[in-house]
């Protein structure tokens, strides 16, 4: 049996609970202060909210149109473009803005860490077009790369990237050279040794077909530091 005092206790938690909702309904109902663009003008509550049933996705619509997102605010004046790349809103497989947006720029009880943008959103088309959303590292190695960011990238984490270099092919002494030198034409998922060697490929075919050898598309499957003295069986 419950013992009294634990009731009595109770009580008067649920007490102090509810005085303070009548007496402070904003800082202990809502979920944080109102975003900048929510709050001038100030939108209402209702606006947003169902009864009892809290943001609704659908009333998000009412006031932006899925077409003009990232063209016009929800008043039709033009944004300003300060950002690379076509806006992405309109290629979205939902309309669903709760998915990623709130309203309020505190976090909420229920999901501290606020929502988050999910690749899995973006329509086949738009997901292959990084760019439209992203710009390059302006480093050396981004620099050398025409290719997709998909060659190295994957939608889930921009790092790690997927490509370890070094476990295929070490890029050391005179093999230490920009990307476009062996995988020509932008094409990550290829490379040739004949930009640089003079041997002619049909030099090269010859020689090791004497060793049985009749692929040499993979050079780098037996000579793996580059050395024309390695093989497949060298340790």
């Amino acid at each position: 049996m419950t013992r009294p005092w634990i009731l009595a206790i109770i009580a008067a938690n649920l007490a102090v609970l509810i005085a303070l909702i009548f007496l402070y309904p904003g800082p202990m109902l809502s979920p944080g202060r109102m975003s900048p663009g929510h709050s001038k003008p100030l939108v209402a509550c209702a606006d947003c909210h169902l009864p009892f049933r809290g943001a609704a996705a659908e009333k998000c619509t009412t006031c932006h149109a899925v077409a003009t997102i990232g063209l016009k605010t929800s008043l039709g004046v033009p944004l300003v473009k300060t950002r690379p790349g076509p806006p992405f809103h309109q290629a979205l497989n939902t309309s669903n803005c709760l998915a990623c947006h709130t309203v309020h720029a505190a976090p909420r009880f229920s999901h501290l860490s606020g929502p988050r943008f999910s690749h899995d959103l973006l329509g086949a088309e738009t997901l292959a077009r990084c760019a439209t959303c992203h710009v390059a590292p302006a480093n050396a190695l981004h620099r050398g790369v025409q290719g997709q960011c998909s060659s190295c990238h994957t939608p889930k984490a921009w790092t790690p990237a997927t490509f370890d270099h070094q476990r295929f092919f070490p890029l050391s002494g005179p093999h230490n050279v920009q990307c476009a030198t062996c995988h020509t034409g932008g094409d990550f998922t290829r490379y040739t040794c004949f930009s640089c060697h003079e041997h002619r490929p049909d030099q090269v075919l010859a020689e090791h077909r004497e060793e049985g050898i009749r692929d040499i598309r993979d050079c780098a499957r037996c000579h793996r530091s580059g050395r024309s003295e390695e093989g497949e069986d060298d340790d």
